[in-house]
């Protein structure tokens, strides 16, 4: 019943406007810049995407993308302010599964994101990588979590955030492996990742973009990808589930508009933003920060987060992560 009423939802959030739309909203669109909301730091992972994205679509259609970040909550104070706003296509969010998980994780926000939200497009699948400090003594995940059982509660596993994608990809390792360990939550990944690298925090999650230029340094170690392949730019980093069996944490992202834009612009804004993932340059950009472009239609895009949000409501339902 549950999915009945969200697959409901988002077939009318994707046609909403689409009655009352002017014939001239699409024609002389965009006329302005368009503000384009990252609920984490600058200098993460979504952050990269969203500035490699921002700089294309800015000059193919003629009006500055500008990247704001507005980090806090998981994610949440970005959402907020792009479901507040006038659903004209001027102030767009940047998706990513955190805004699937931020609706069963908080029970008091002031709106709900498959309601008040229309998909526009996917942008990028993307690898997380399980890391630690070079000089952590597990080299491996099975030594990992020998570690962490020999040291129940002392090992602190950082995220980019409470209810995003790298907490919950902790706390499902910890419901299928049985160690205990601490939440460090940060802002972003960036200053998750200064953490690690200095030795203050002893493992954490993070996005393979993020990531990547300090494991090349040396100055990070990569246990494991969470998701269901080894990536092609760390081809002998294994996965968690070689060792885990069953878990696989994916990374996506995509952009999102305000329940109400009209079609037309929806239509023109996955034109214009699938032209660019599909764009050469774009693609070899997006390669070098270990991501893979993931064209879709706004629907196919809709059962993407749809189906995160009922994935990690399963797992908050058993995880010590409860609602707040």
């Amino acid at each position: 019943m549950l999915r009945r009423l969200r697959n409901g939802a988002l077939a009318l959030a994707c046609l909403a406007g689409a009655m009352f739309a002017p014939p001239a909203v699409a024609q002389d669109y965009p006329n302005r810049p368009i503000h384009f909301i990252v609920g984490f730091a600058a200098g993460g992972p979504n952050d990269i995407v969203a500035r490699i994205l921002g700089e294309w679509l800015s000059k193919h259609m003629g009006q500055q993308w500008v990247i704001e970040n507005r980090a806090g909550s998981g994610g949440m104070l970005a959402a907020g302010s792009v479901i507040n706003s006038a659903p004209d296509g001027y102030t767009v969010m940047f998706v990513a599964p955190n805004n699937a998980i931020g609706e069963s994780l908080y029970k008091k926000l002031p709106f709900n994101f498959i309601r008040d939200t229309v998909p526009i497009a996917g942008t990028l699948r993307l690898a997380n990588l399980m890391v630690v400090p070079p000089d952590f003594p597990a080299k491996t995940v099975a030594e990992f979590i020998a570690h962490a059982k020999a040291n129940p509660g002392k090992v602190n596993m950082a995220s980019f955030g409470t209810g995003t994608i790298s907490h919950l990809a902790w706390e499902l390792f910890k419901m299928m492996t049985g160690v205990e360990m601490v939440h460090v939550p940060y802002p972003g990944g960036a200053p998750m990742v200064t953490d690690l690298i200095a030795g203050r925090v002893q493992a954490g999650i993070d996005a393979l973009p993020n990531s990547l230029p300090h494991i090349q340094a040396g100055t990070l170690r990569a246990l494991a990808v969470t998701g269901p392949e080894r990536s092609h730019a760390l081809p002998d980093v294994p996965t968690v589930g070689e060792t885990v069996p069953g878990y696989e944490v994916s990374g996506w992202t995509g952009i999102g508009v305000p329940a109400g834009t009209p079609a037309p612009i929806v239509a023109t804004l996955n034109r214009e933003i699938n032209a660019g993932l599909a764009d050469p340059s774009i693609k070899a950009r997006l390669a070098d920060v270990g991501g893979r472009p993931m064209l879709l239609s706004p629907e196919q895009f809709g059962k993407v987060w749809l189906r995160d949000t009922d994935k990690w409501a399963k797992v908050l339902t058993s995880a010590a992560a409860k609602p707040q």
